[in-house]
């Protein structure tokens, strides 16, 4: 979830925010809602997520709410749903020019890839085995959660928002990020190693040519968010320079007889 909907005041009941999802109900096969409170919104009521719940009809509503409110979780198993706790995301930032990049490698160079079929290719090899917050609900097919990743990098290629990373004039990406700018900032929205690549030190260098892009284009920030179970990747962050801003909730709140007789 982009950053300015998490971030930036909400708008309608209580700062709460519920949008259809035409993607994910096509992916899934059911009507799924998005219900958002962002951290900046005013007067953040859980009167408002009550009301926007008990109001939808959707077969699932993917809440995300700041992670601060404790107490949320367990007043939303009464609102007639299953409440299915999905995953606690995490973003971090860094100010543009204040990275800690690597030295500079012979051979290793960023250039933009703009050919969303091959994106969507090294995208899934990439999340393969990620648990992201699909995992956590069993009507959600994990195969259709990674197409839905490789559906989101190739319109991100196509937009001019992705960045690979080579060694030498020729071969294969090493790794790739997919990226979404705004007159800010750069958030980086996918971001990985190839398998068979890791250990060499190579995701440091993309986010050194992600931070050398922001600041060409006068960015001011770069952003990204991962699931709180994905330490690793959040220590290369640390090391690089990014520092953690905010933690989210997400909660899938199900229409319960759709879970009968499922297993996790």
């Amino acid at each position: 979830m982009a950053w300015r909907d998490l971030m930036e005041d909400g708008s309608g009941r209580g700062g709460v925010r519920l949008e259809e999802s035409p993607y994910e109900s096509a992916r899934f096969g059911h009507a799924v809602e998005r219900l958002t409170v962002p951290a900046g919104a005013p007067g953040i009521s859980q009167a408002g997520v009550r009301e926007a719940v008990l109001g939808s009809r959707a077969d699932v509503i993917v809440l995300r709410y700041p992670a601060e409110r404790v107490s949320w979780f367990a007043e939303l198993a009464v609102l007639g749903r299953t409440a299915v706790f999905a995953d606690s995301l995490v973003y971090w930032r860094l100010r543009a020019g204040e990275g800690r990049p690597p030295e500079p490698r012979d051979g290793l160079r960023c250039h933009d890839l703009a050919d969303g079929a091959a994106v969507g290719e090294l995208v899934a090899a990439v999340f393969a085995e990620y648990g992201n917050h699909y995992a956590a609900n069993p009507l959600f097919d994990p195969g259709q959660a990674l197409a839905g990743y490789r559906e989101w990098a190739a319109r991100s290629a196509a937009a001019g928002g992705c960045l690979a990373l080579y060694e030498g004039e020729a071969g294969d990406a090493l790794a790739l990020a997919t990226l979404e700018d705004d007159p800010v900032r750069t958030e980086i929205l996918l971001a990985g190693v190839m398998p068979g690549r890791q250990g060499r030190g190579l995701y440091a260098h993309l986010l050194g040519g992600i931070e050398e892009r922001a600041l060409a284009r006068g960015a001011k920030e770069v952003v990204i968010s991962t699931q709180g179970h994905n330490n690793g990747v959040q220590r290369a962050w640390a090391r690089y320079g990014f520092e953690p801003v905010r933690t989210f909730v997400t909660v899938h709140l199900v229409r319960t007889p759709l879970l009968q007789g499922r297993t996790g």
